[in-house]
Protein backbone atom coordinates (compact mmCIF):
# COMPACT_ATOMS: atom_id res chain seq x y z
CA UNK A 1 0.00 0.00 0.00
CA UNK A 2 1.16 3.51 -1.46
CA UNK A 3 2.13 6.08 2.04
CA UNK A 4 0.55 9.12 1.50
CA UNK A 5 1.47 11.75 4.44
CA UNK A 6 0.87 14.68 1.87
CA UNK A 7 -2.22 16.30 4.18
CA UNK A 8 0.04 16.28 6.93
CA UNK A 9 3.55 17.32 5.47
CA UNK A 10 1.65 20.18 4.43
CA UNK A 11 -0.35 21.00 7.29
CA UNK A 12 2.78 21.18 9.71
CA UNK A 13 5.34 23.03 7.40
CA UNK A 14 6.18 26.71 8.94
CA UNK A 15 7.92 28.77 7.64
CA UNK A 16 10.43 30.21 10.67
CA UNK A 17 13.05 32.26 8.74
CA UNK A 18 15.49 34.17 10.73
CA UNK A 19 15.88 38.05 10.70
CA UNK A 20 19.67 37.61 9.70
CA UNK A 21 20.98 34.99 7.33
CA UNK A 22 23.97 34.44 4.93
CA UNK A 23 24.20 31.80 2.43
CA UNK A 24 28.33 30.93 3.54
CA UNK A 25 27.30 30.98 6.92
CA UNK A 26 24.98 28.46 6.55
CA UNK A 27 26.62 26.30 4.04
CA UNK A 28 30.12 26.48 4.89
CA UNK A 29 31.42 28.14 7.99
CA UNK A 30 29.24 26.17 10.89
CA UNK A 31 30.63 23.32 9.49
CA UNK A 32 33.99 24.09 9.03
CA UNK A 33 34.71 23.52 13.05
CA UNK A 34 35.41 19.87 12.01
CA UNK A 35 38.72 19.55 9.84
CA UNK A 36 37.73 16.15 8.70
CA UNK A 37 34.36 16.71 7.04
CA UNK A 38 34.21 16.67 3.62
CA UNK A 39 32.91 19.48 1.45
CA UNK A 40 33.58 18.25 -2.28
CA UNK A 41 34.98 15.56 -3.83
CA UNK A 42 36.12 16.25 -7.61
CA UNK A 43 37.21 14.99 -10.88
CA UNK A 44 38.16 16.18 -14.27
CA UNK A 45 37.85 14.32 -17.50
CA UNK A 46 41.32 14.32 -17.64
CA UNK A 47 41.67 11.92 -14.76
CA UNK A 48 42.40 14.77 -12.15
CA UNK A 49 41.05 14.53 -8.91
CA UNK A 50 40.42 16.52 -5.57
CA UNK A 51 38.83 16.52 -2.13
CA UNK A 52 38.18 19.66 -0.49
CA UNK A 53 37.14 19.97 3.10
CA UNK A 54 34.32 22.43 4.58
CA UNK A 55 37.89 24.19 6.40
CA UNK A 56 39.30 24.46 3.03
CA UNK A 57 37.04 25.69 1.61
CA UNK A 58 36.20 27.75 4.12
CA UNK A 59 39.75 29.05 4.50
CA UNK A 60 40.27 29.53 1.05
CA UNK A 61 36.70 31.68 0.58
CA UNK A 62 38.37 33.72 3.37
CA UNK A 63 41.62 34.34 1.37
CA UNK A 64 39.17 35.12 -1.55
CA UNK A 65 37.15 37.37 0.24
CA UNK A 66 40.21 39.58 1.55
CA UNK A 67 41.52 39.50 -2.27
CA UNK A 68 38.34 40.91 -4.01
CA UNK A 69 37.78 43.23 -1.24
CA UNK A 70 41.46 44.51 -1.85
CA UNK A 71 40.53 44.84 -5.94
CA UNK A 72 37.85 47.23 -4.89
CA UNK A 73 34.73 45.00 -4.83
CA UNK A 74 32.19 46.06 -2.22
CA UNK A 75 28.90 44.90 -0.77
CA UNK A 76 26.20 44.81 -3.39
CA UNK A 77 29.03 44.61 -6.36
CA UNK A 78 28.59 41.40 -8.76
CA UNK A 79 31.29 39.08 -9.26
CA UNK A 80 30.97 36.80 -12.21
CA UNK A 81 31.82 32.97 -11.73
CA UNK A 82 32.52 32.01 -15.46
CA UNK A 83 33.40 28.52 -14.22
CA UNK A 84 32.19 24.81 -14.15
CA UNK A 85 31.80 22.61 -11.79
CA UNK A 86 35.19 22.81 -9.95
CA UNK A 87 36.61 23.51 -6.33
CA UNK A 88 37.22 27.04 -6.95
CA UNK A 89 33.71 27.52 -8.26
CA UNK A 90 32.10 26.61 -4.82
CA UNK A 91 35.07 28.78 -3.07
CA UNK A 92 33.98 31.65 -4.88
CA UNK A 93 30.14 31.42 -3.95
CA UNK A 94 31.00 31.09 -0.32
CA UNK A 95 33.31 34.30 -1.00
CA UNK A 96 31.17 36.22 -2.57
CA UNK A 97 27.93 36.08 -0.23
CA UNK A 98 30.17 36.19 3.17
CA UNK A 99 31.57 39.53 1.73
CA UNK A 100 27.90 40.32 0.82
CA UNK A 101 28.59 40.50 -2.59
CA UNK A 102 26.37 39.29 -5.30
CA UNK A 103 27.28 36.13 -7.10
CA UNK A 104 26.58 37.03 -10.87
CA UNK A 105 26.94 32.86 -12.16
CA UNK A 106 27.54 32.44 -16.10
CA UNK A 107 27.92 29.38 -18.06
CA UNK A 108 31.56 28.66 -19.30
CA UNK A 109 29.64 27.72 -22.73
CA UNK A 110 28.80 31.71 -23.56
CA UNK A 111 29.50 33.09 -26.09
CA UNK A 112 31.04 37.08 -26.42
CA UNK A 113 27.80 38.39 -27.25
CA UNK A 114 25.66 36.73 -24.13
CA UNK A 115 28.50 37.37 -21.82
CA UNK A 116 28.73 41.17 -22.98
CA UNK A 117 24.60 41.78 -22.19
CA UNK A 118 24.98 40.02 -18.77
CA UNK A 119 28.65 41.41 -18.31
CA UNK A 120 27.10 44.84 -18.57
CA UNK A 121 23.83 44.19 -17.71
CA UNK A 122 24.66 43.21 -13.83
CA UNK A 123 27.55 45.74 -13.39
CA UNK A 124 30.24 42.60 -12.67
CA UNK A 125 33.22 44.22 -11.19
CA UNK A 126 35.33 41.37 -11.22
CA UNK A 127 35.40 37.39 -12.83
CA UNK A 128 36.87 34.41 -12.69
CA UNK A 129 37.25 32.21 -15.41
CA UNK A 130 39.43 29.21 -17.16
CA UNK A 131 40.76 28.20 -20.49
CA UNK A 132 37.33 27.75 -21.77
CA UNK A 133 35.54 31.02 -20.97
CA UNK A 134 38.55 33.53 -21.00
CA UNK A 135 38.97 33.65 -24.91
CA UNK A 136 35.08 34.77 -25.41
CA UNK A 137 35.14 37.30 -22.45
CA UNK A 138 38.82 38.25 -23.76
CA UNK A 139 37.20 39.27 -26.79
CA UNK A 140 34.89 42.23 -25.29
CA UNK A 141 37.30 43.36 -22.71
CA UNK A 142 37.66 46.78 -23.51
CA UNK A 143 33.84 47.18 -23.51
CA UNK A 144 33.27 46.47 -20.08
CA UNK A 145 35.54 49.33 -18.24
CA UNK A 146 33.83 48.78 -15.00
CA UNK A 147 35.08 45.09 -15.16
CA UNK A 148 38.22 45.41 -13.16
CA UNK A 149 39.82 42.09 -12.05
CA UNK A 150 39.89 39.18 -13.75
CA UNK A 151 41.21 35.94 -12.46
CA UNK A 152 41.95 32.72 -14.03
CA UNK A 153 41.81 29.02 -12.70
CA UNK A 154 43.78 25.59 -13.38
CA UNK A 155 46.79 27.42 -14.46
CA UNK A 156 45.81 29.80 -17.12
CA UNK A 157 48.14 32.39 -17.41
CA UNK A 158 47.43 34.90 -19.88
CA UNK A 159 48.26 39.12 -19.84
CA UNK A 160 46.00 41.10 -18.18
CA UNK A 161 44.87 37.45 -16.13
CA UNK A 162 45.39 37.15 -12.12
CA UNK A 163 46.23 33.81 -11.03
CA UNK A 164 43.74 32.33 -8.42
CA UNK A 165 47.21 31.49 -6.33
CA UNK A 166 48.83 34.31 -7.07
CA UNK A 167 45.74 36.42 -6.21
CA UNK A 168 44.92 35.11 -3.11
CA UNK A 169 48.58 34.40 -1.63
CA UNK A 170 49.01 37.86 0.34
CA UNK A 171 46.09 37.61 2.10
CA UNK A 172 44.95 36.28 5.79
CA UNK A 173 42.68 33.15 6.29
CA UNK A 174 40.17 34.44 8.56
CA UNK A 175 37.96 36.49 7.69
CA UNK A 176 35.15 38.27 9.30
CA UNK A 177 31.87 38.17 7.53
CA UNK A 178 29.46 41.03 6.56
CA UNK A 179 26.50 40.68 8.31
CA UNK A 180 23.36 40.50 6.13
CA UNK A 181 19.75 39.91 6.41
CA UNK A 182 18.45 37.62 4.84
CA UNK A 183 15.75 39.71 2.02
CA UNK A 184 19.95 40.95 1.21
CA UNK A 185 20.96 40.49 -2.67
CA UNK A 186 23.15 37.29 -2.93
CA UNK A 187 22.73 35.92 -6.80
CA UNK A 188 22.06 37.54 -10.09
CA UNK A 189 21.04 34.83 -12.26
CA UNK A 190 20.33 35.35 -15.80
CA UNK A 191 16.99 33.98 -17.28
CA UNK A 192 16.26 33.78 -20.87
CA UNK A 193 13.48 35.87 -21.92
CA UNK A 194 11.05 35.97 -24.61
CA UNK A 195 11.10 39.39 -26.33
CA UNK A 196 13.58 41.54 -25.35
CA UNK A 197 17.16 40.86 -24.18
CA UNK A 198 17.60 38.43 -20.96
CA UNK A 199 16.24 39.30 -17.73
CA UNK A 200 18.58 39.21 -14.48
CA UNK A 201 16.71 37.33 -11.46
CA UNK A 202 17.79 39.08 -8.00
CA UNK A 203 17.78 36.29 -5.68
CA UNK A 204 18.25 36.97 -1.81
CA UNK A 205 19.62 34.95 1.00
CA UNK A 206 17.06 33.26 2.27
CA UNK A 207 15.56 32.43 -1.56
CA UNK A 208 17.99 29.07 -0.25
CA UNK A 209 15.59 28.05 2.61
CA UNK A 210 12.92 28.77 0.10
CA UNK A 211 14.08 25.54 -1.74
CA UNK A 212 15.08 23.11 1.21
CA UNK A 213 11.36 21.83 1.54
CA UNK A 214 11.60 20.79 -2.41
CA UNK A 215 15.19 19.43 -1.77
CA UNK A 216 14.53 17.28 1.11
CA UNK A 217 11.22 15.94 -0.33
CA UNK A 218 12.49 15.54 -3.88
CA UNK A 219 15.36 13.62 -2.20
CA UNK A 220 12.65 11.19 0.25
CA UNK A 221 13.79 13.01 3.16
CA UNK A 222 17.26 14.06 2.55
CA UNK A 223 19.48 13.71 4.42
CA UNK A 224 19.83 10.15 5.45
CA UNK A 225 23.07 8.70 6.64
CA UNK A 226 25.33 7.97 4.00
CA UNK A 227 24.02 10.06 1.83
CA UNK A 228 25.93 11.90 -1.62
CA UNK A 229 24.62 14.03 -4.22
CA UNK A 230 25.82 14.42 -7.51
CA UNK A 231 24.59 16.44 -10.56
CA UNK A 232 25.68 16.77 -13.74
CA UNK A 233 23.36 20.07 -13.75
CA UNK A 234 26.13 23.49 -14.50
CA UNK A 235 26.42 25.17 -11.13
CA UNK A 236 25.81 28.17 -13.37
CA UNK A 237 22.26 27.28 -13.73
CA UNK A 238 19.87 27.36 -10.60
CA UNK A 239 19.17 23.81 -11.21
CA UNK A 240 23.06 22.80 -10.34
CA UNK A 241 23.24 26.21 -7.82
CA UNK A 242 20.20 25.45 -5.78
CA UNK A 243 19.03 22.19 -6.66
CA UNK A 244 22.13 20.75 -5.97
CA UNK A 245 25.41 22.26 -5.03
CA UNK A 246 24.43 24.71 -2.01
CA UNK A 247 21.19 22.89 -0.54
CA UNK A 248 23.65 19.59 -0.09
CA UNK A 249 26.34 21.98 1.19
CA UNK A 250 23.69 23.73 3.89
CA UNK A 251 23.34 19.79 5.45
CA UNK A 252 27.07 19.61 5.85
CA UNK A 253 27.15 16.64 3.22
CA UNK A 254 29.46 16.19 0.56
CA UNK A 255 28.87 16.77 -3.39
CA UNK A 256 30.85 15.39 -6.24
CA UNK A 257 31.97 17.58 -9.02
CA UNK A 258 32.80 16.59 -12.54
CA UNK A 259 34.12 18.78 -15.12
CA UNK A 260 33.67 17.16 -18.41
CA UNK A 261 30.64 16.18 -20.85
CA UNK A 262 28.09 14.51 -19.94
CA UNK A 263 28.01 10.92 -21.13
CA UNK A 264 26.21 7.85 -20.31
CA UNK A 265 28.63 5.35 -19.60
CA UNK A 266 30.60 7.91 -17.44
CA UNK A 267 27.62 8.57 -15.82
CA UNK A 268 26.91 5.20 -14.83
CA UNK A 269 31.04 5.23 -14.19
CA UNK A 270 30.64 8.01 -11.50
CA UNK A 271 27.72 6.60 -10.14
CA UNK A 272 29.26 3.70 -9.02
CA UNK A 273 32.57 5.03 -8.10
CA UNK A 274 31.90 7.78 -5.23
CA UNK A 275 28.64 5.19 -4.27
CA UNK A 276 26.63 8.10 -5.19
CA UNK A 277 23.43 7.96 -3.49
CA UNK A 278 21.33 11.09 -4.78
CA UNK A 279 20.91 12.60 -8.11
CA UNK A 280 19.45 15.43 -9.95
CA UNK A 281 19.27 14.32 -13.91
CA UNK A 282 17.42 15.87 -16.73
CA UNK A 283 15.00 13.56 -18.06
CA UNK A 284 17.24 13.83 -21.44
CA UNK A 285 20.34 12.20 -19.69
CA UNK A 286 17.95 9.65 -18.08
CA UNK A 287 17.29 9.11 -21.80
CA UNK A 288 20.52 8.99 -23.09
CA UNK A 289 21.10 6.88 -20.25
CA UNK A 290 18.67 4.25 -20.76
CA UNK A 291 19.44 4.14 -24.50
CA UNK A 292 22.63 3.19 -23.82
CA UNK A 293 23.08 1.25 -21.04
CA UNK A 294 19.39 -0.48 -20.49
CA UNK A 295 20.32 -2.86 -17.92
CA UNK A 296 22.78 -0.78 -16.21
CA UNK A 297 23.29 -3.14 -12.80
CA UNK A 298 24.02 -6.16 -15.20
CA UNK A 299 27.53 -3.75 -15.18
CA UNK A 300 27.71 -1.13 -12.33
CA UNK A 301 26.94 -1.42 -8.65
CA UNK A 302 25.02 1.24 -7.85
CA UNK A 303 24.18 2.59 -4.48
CA UNK A 304 21.17 5.56 -5.59
CA UNK A 305 18.47 5.97 -3.37
CA UNK A 306 17.08 9.20 -4.62
CA UNK A 307 16.33 10.32 -7.88
CA UNK A 308 14.97 13.91 -9.14
CA UNK A 309 14.25 14.68 -12.69
CA UNK A 310 12.89 18.21 -13.92
CA UNK A 311 13.13 20.74 -16.59
CA UNK A 312 10.32 18.95 -19.28
CA UNK A 313 8.32 15.36 -18.22
CA UNK A 314 10.21 12.18 -18.02
CA UNK A 315 7.51 10.40 -19.22
CA UNK A 316 6.35 6.76 -18.32
CA UNK A 317 9.07 4.53 -20.68
CA UNK A 318 11.72 6.13 -18.38
CA UNK A 319 9.62 6.33 -15.22
CA UNK A 320 9.05 2.46 -15.61
CA UNK A 321 12.68 1.53 -16.36
CA UNK A 322 14.17 3.46 -13.23
CA UNK A 323 11.96 1.61 -11.09
CA UNK A 324 12.67 -1.58 -13.06
CA UNK A 325 16.57 -1.45 -13.57
CA UNK A 326 17.72 1.67 -11.01
CA UNK A 327 15.71 0.66 -8.40
CA UNK A 328 13.95 4.13 -7.52
CA UNK A 329 11.19 5.66 -8.49
CA UNK A 330 11.75 9.10 -10.24
CA UNK A 331 10.73 12.22 -8.22
CA UNK A 332 9.65 14.94 -11.20
CA UNK A 333 9.57 18.62 -10.09
CA UNK A 334 9.32 22.05 -11.12
CA UNK A 335 10.50 25.54 -10.34
CA UNK A 336 12.01 28.36 -12.16
CA UNK A 337 14.88 30.66 -11.06
CA UNK A 338 12.28 33.42 -9.61
CA UNK A 339 11.04 30.60 -7.45
CA UNK A 340 12.30 27.63 -7.72
CA UNK A 341 11.55 24.04 -6.17
CA UNK A 342 7.75 24.66 -5.59
CA UNK A 343 5.85 21.49 -6.97
CA UNK A 344 7.15 18.27 -7.23
CA UNK A 345 6.84 14.82 -6.01
CA UNK A 346 8.44 12.37 -3.31
CA UNK A 347 7.13 8.84 -3.79
CA UNK A 348 8.37 7.65 0.46
CA UNK A 349 5.81 10.34 1.62
CA UNK A 350 3.16 10.51 -1.45
CA UNK A 351 2.45 8.76 -4.18
CA UNK A 352 4.84 9.56 -7.34
CA UNK A 353 2.46 9.63 -10.70
CA UNK A 354 4.37 8.48 -14.12
CA UNK A 355 4.08 12.13 -16.34
CA UNK A 356 2.90 14.41 -13.55
CA UNK A 357 4.89 17.54 -12.32
CA UNK A 358 3.56 16.36 -8.66
CA UNK A 359 2.10 18.75 -6.00
CA UNK A 360 2.76 22.00 -4.20
CA UNK A 361 6.05 21.30 -2.05
CA UNK A 362 4.86 21.84 2.17
CA UNK A 363 5.41 25.39 2.48
CA UNK A 364 4.11 26.83 -1.00
CA UNK A 365 0.59 28.00 -1.67
CA UNK A 366 0.56 27.35 -5.80
CA UNK A 367 -2.66 27.05 -7.64
CA UNK A 368 -3.61 27.45 -11.53
CA UNK A 369 -4.92 30.97 -12.36
CA UNK A 370 -6.60 32.62 -15.81
CA UNK A 371 -5.71 35.65 -17.37
CA UNK A 372 -6.72 38.14 -15.29
CA UNK A 373 -5.96 36.29 -11.84
CA UNK A 374 -8.80 34.74 -10.98
CA UNK A 375 -8.57 30.49 -10.24
CA UNK A 376 -8.98 28.61 -13.00
CA UNK A 377 -12.17 25.91 -13.37
CA UNK A 378 -11.49 22.67 -12.06
CA UNK A 379 -10.43 20.67 -14.69
CA UNK A 380 -9.95 23.62 -16.99
CA UNK A 381 -6.04 24.49 -18.03
CA UNK A 382 -4.64 27.46 -16.14
CA UNK A 383 -1.21 29.34 -15.45
CA UNK A 384 0.81 27.69 -12.37
CA UNK A 385 1.17 30.82 -10.25
CA UNK A 386 2.86 30.89 -6.76
CA UNK A 387 1.16 33.23 -3.68
CA UNK A 388 3.45 35.11 -1.71
CA UNK A 389 2.47 33.78 1.30
CA UNK A 390 3.44 30.65 1.97
CA UNK A 391 0.70 27.65 3.16
CA UNK A 392 1.31 28.71 7.00
CA UNK A 393 0.58 32.29 6.12
CA UNK A 394 3.59 33.74 6.07
CA UNK A 395 5.81 35.06 3.69
CA UNK A 396 7.20 32.69 1.58
CA UNK A 397 10.81 32.81 1.44
CA UNK A 398 11.60 30.94 -2.22
CA UNK A 399 10.84 34.25 -4.54
CA UNK A 400 12.94 36.76 -5.75
CA UNK A 401 13.49 40.19 -4.91
CA UNK A 402 12.97 41.29 -8.95
CA UNK A 403 14.60 41.67 -11.91
CA UNK A 404 17.60 43.60 -12.51
CA UNK A 405 17.13 47.13 -13.93
CA UNK A 406 13.80 45.86 -15.08
CA UNK A 407 10.96 46.79 -12.64
CA UNK A 408 8.19 46.53 -14.92
CA UNK A 409 9.08 43.26 -15.87
CA UNK A 410 8.93 42.82 -12.27
CA UNK A 411 5.46 44.03 -11.94
CA UNK A 412 3.95 41.75 -14.98
CA UNK A 413 5.29 38.62 -12.98
CA UNK A 414 2.54 39.06 -10.25
CA UNK A 415 -1.53 39.19 -10.60
CA UNK A 416 -1.86 40.66 -7.07
CA UNK A 417 -0.10 38.39 -4.69
CA UNK A 418 0.09 35.32 -7.31
CA UNK A 419 3.46 35.48 -9.18
CA UNK A 420 3.13 33.74 -12.51
CA UNK A 421 5.34 30.91 -13.83
CA UNK A 422 4.27 31.30 -17.44
CA UNK A 423 3.74 27.57 -17.75
CA UNK A 424 0.54 25.89 -18.33
CA UNK A 425 -1.08 22.51 -16.50
CA UNK A 426 -3.97 21.03 -15.29
CA UNK A 427 -4.85 19.49 -12.21
CA UNK A 428 -6.39 16.11 -11.19
CA UNK A 429 -8.81 15.17 -8.33
CA UNK A 430 -6.04 14.42 -6.17
CA UNK A 431 -4.31 17.50 -6.48
CA UNK A 432 -1.78 16.66 -9.30
CA UNK A 433 -0.87 19.14 -11.58
CA UNK A 434 -0.15 17.74 -15.45
CA UNK A 435 1.81 19.89 -17.49
CA UNK A 436 0.01 21.29 -20.79
CA UNK A 437 2.54 23.46 -22.31
CA UNK A 438 4.65 27.51 -21.89
CA UNK A 439 2.32 30.53 -21.83
CA UNK A 440 4.70 31.99 -23.74
CA UNK A 441 6.80 31.24 -26.75
CA UNK A 442 10.21 29.74 -24.73
CA UNK A 443 10.52 26.50 -24.39
CA UNK A 444 12.67 23.58 -22.91
CA UNK A 445 15.47 21.72 -24.95
CA UNK A 446 17.53 19.09 -23.42
CA UNK A 447 16.46 20.54 -19.84
CA UNK A 448 18.11 24.45 -20.89
CA UNK A 449 15.51 26.93 -20.92
CA UNK A 450 15.51 28.25 -24.92
CA UNK A 451 14.05 31.83 -25.02
CA UNK A 452 13.98 32.62 -28.91
CA UNK A 453 14.69 36.51 -28.94
CA UNK A 454 18.31 36.25 -28.50
CA UNK A 455 18.89 33.30 -30.31
CA UNK A 456 16.94 35.39 -33.51
CA UNK A 457 18.75 38.65 -33.17
CA UNK A 458 21.76 36.53 -33.61
CA UNK A 459 20.76 34.74 -36.54
CA UNK A 460 19.36 38.23 -38.54
CA UNK A 461 22.70 40.11 -37.58
CA UNK A 462 24.21 37.48 -40.34
CA UNK A 463 24.18 39.27 -43.95
CA UNK A 464 22.29 36.56 -45.67
CA UNK A 465 19.40 36.94 -42.94
CA UNK A 466 16.48 39.46 -43.75
CA UNK A 467 14.64 37.50 -40.57
CA UNK A 468 14.10 34.61 -38.12
CA UNK A 469 11.88 33.04 -36.03
CA UNK A 470 12.85 30.01 -33.39
CA UNK A 471 10.43 27.58 -32.26
CA UNK A 472 10.81 24.23 -30.34
CA UNK A 473 10.37 21.19 -32.94
CA UNK A 474 9.38 18.00 -30.72
CA UNK A 475 12.20 15.19 -30.71
CA UNK A 476 12.15 11.84 -28.87
CA UNK A 477 15.63 12.43 -26.98
CA UNK A 478 15.47 16.28 -25.85
CA UNK A 479 11.55 16.84 -25.61
CA UNK A 480 12.47 19.24 -28.68
CA UNK A 481 15.46 20.64 -30.13
CA UNK A 482 15.49 24.20 -31.70
CA UNK A 483 14.14 24.91 -35.20
CA UNK A 484 14.83 28.48 -36.90
CA UNK A 485 12.68 29.60 -40.23
CA UNK A 486 14.62 31.89 -41.93
CA UNK A 487 13.18 34.23 -44.73
CA UNK A 488 16.90 35.02 -46.31
CA UNK A 489 17.85 38.73 -47.71
CA UNK A 490 17.61 39.58 -51.15
CA UNK A 491 20.00 38.06 -53.65
CA UNK A 492 20.54 34.91 -51.02
CA UNK A 493 19.56 31.32 -52.10
CA UNK A 494 18.97 28.31 -49.60
CA UNK A 495 22.33 26.08 -49.41
CA UNK A 496 23.24 22.96 -47.03
CA UNK A 497 26.70 25.35 -46.74
CA UNK A 498 24.61 28.11 -45.78
CA UNK A 499 22.90 26.29 -42.94
CA UNK A 500 25.68 25.01 -41.52
CA UNK A 501 27.21 28.38 -41.67
CA UNK A 502 24.17 29.82 -40.27
CA UNK A 503 24.49 27.00 -37.01
CA UNK A 504 28.40 28.32 -36.70
CA UNK A 505 27.72 31.94 -36.36
CA UNK A 506 25.39 31.41 -33.58
CA UNK A 507 27.64 28.87 -31.46
CA UNK A 508 30.09 31.76 -31.97
CA UNK A 509 28.29 34.02 -30.05
CA UNK A 510 25.76 32.09 -28.04
CA UNK A 511 26.11 28.94 -26.06
CA UNK A 512 26.76 25.80 -28.10
CA UNK A 513 23.27 24.50 -27.28
CA UNK A 514 21.49 27.42 -28.48
CA UNK A 515 22.19 26.80 -32.30
CA UNK A 516 19.72 25.65 -34.11
CA UNK A 517 19.27 22.11 -34.80
CA UNK A 518 17.42 22.42 -37.24
CA UNK A 519 16.41 25.15 -40.05
CA UNK A 520 14.33 25.92 -42.95
CA UNK A 521 14.08 28.60 -45.33
CA UNK A 522 10.43 30.56 -45.69
CA UNK A 523 9.70 33.29 -47.87
CA UNK A 524 7.67 34.86 -45.10
CA UNK A 525 7.08 34.51 -41.87
CA UNK A 526 3.44 34.45 -40.61
CA UNK A 527 2.87 37.67 -38.74
CA UNK A 528 0.11 39.35 -36.61
CA UNK A 529 -1.80 43.17 -37.91
CA UNK A 530 0.83 44.94 -35.43
CA UNK A 531 4.00 43.13 -37.05
CA UNK A 532 4.76 40.83 -34.67
CA UNK A 533 5.65 37.35 -35.69
CA UNK A 534 3.32 34.52 -34.90
CA UNK A 535 5.51 32.11 -33.38
CA UNK A 536 1.97 29.94 -32.15
CA UNK A 537 1.55 29.26 -35.97
CA UNK A 538 4.76 27.80 -36.83
CA UNK A 539 5.08 25.79 -33.70
CA UNK A 540 2.20 24.34 -34.78
CA UNK A 541 3.00 23.41 -37.87
CA UNK A 542 6.21 21.57 -36.42
CA UNK A 543 4.35 19.64 -34.18
CA UNK A 544 1.79 18.25 -37.01
CA UNK A 545 5.10 17.42 -39.29
CA UNK A 546 6.91 15.79 -36.87
CA UNK A 547 3.37 13.79 -35.69
CA UNK A 548 3.01 12.98 -39.25
CA UNK A 549 6.54 11.69 -39.39
CA UNK A 550 7.65 9.48 -36.84
CA UNK A 551 10.63 10.46 -34.74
Amino acid sequence: METDRYAELHAQWRWEVPRDFNIAEACCRRWAGDPERIALYWEDESGETATLTFAAMQAAANRLSHALAAAGVRAGDCVAIILPQRPETAIAHIACYQMGAVALPLSFLFGPEALEYRLADGDARAALVDAASWPNLQALRDRLPRLGTVVSVAGLTAPGLVPFEEFLAPHATHFEPVGSLSRDPAVLIYTSGTTGPPKGALMPQQALLGNLPGFIYSHDLFPQPGDFFWSPADWAWTGGLMDALLPTLYFGFPILGYRGRFEAEKAFALLQKYAVRNTFLFPTALKLMMKALPHPRERFELKLRSVMSAGEAVGSTVFEWSQRELGVTINEMFGQTEMNYIVGNSHTSWPARAGSMGKAYPGHRVALIDEVGAMAAPGEIGEIAVHRYGSDGSLDPVFFLGYHHNAEATSKKFSGDWCRTGDLATEDAQGYLWYQGRADDMFKSAGYRIGPSEIENCLVKHPAVANAAVVPSPDETRGAVIKAFIVLAPGQVPSSELEADLQRHVRAFLAPYEYPKEIEFIDALPMTTTGKVQRRVLREREATRKAAKPI
